[in-house]
């Protein structure tokens, strides 16, 4: 009975390998409770989604895209940014941690200046060089 369903299909569908993907992907809709085109007839899912190919009441372009979309793994996005909502008190979490972080670096930039100031006195505190004797441990 689904041989002569197949062949009605290929007048519609030439592709054979495309064929079986658009009848599987309506038998799996057809089993997840869709809507049927046509009387069941006691038939299968297979054998229903053939004939509603063969007898064009089902949208061939639609199941080409649903199959598309159902083996996608990332889908597409609009190009515009969304807008983040802030949670509740984030905005002011937001400026707590911005004061402190500039009053850390306030405090490192002194911190720093204050080691180069004593590097720079070290330096500079004995300004006699040693002798060749001293070197040499005489």
């Amino acid at each position: 009975m689904a041989r002569v369903t197949v062949e009605d299909c290929i007048e519609k569908v030439p592709n054979r390998f495309e064929l079986v993907m658009l009848a599987t992907q309506r038998a799996r809709k057809i089993g997840s409770g869709a809507a049927l085109t046509i009387d069941r007839d006691n038939d299968k899912n297979p054998v229903v989604a053939l004939r509603e190919i063969a007898d064009e009441t089902v949208d061939i372009v639609a199941l080409k895209e649903e199959i598309v979309t159902s083996n996608q793994r990332f889908l597409p996005q609009d190009e515009e940014d969304e807008k983040i909502d802030l949670m509740d008190g984030e905005k002011e979490w937001a400026e707590i941690a911005a004061s402190a972080n500039a009053a850390a670096r306030e405090e490192y930039a002194d911190v720093e200046d204050d080691e180069e100031e004593d590097e720079d006195e070290d330096l500079f505190e004995d300004e006699e060089e040693p002798t060749l004797n001293d070197v040499a441990g005489n």
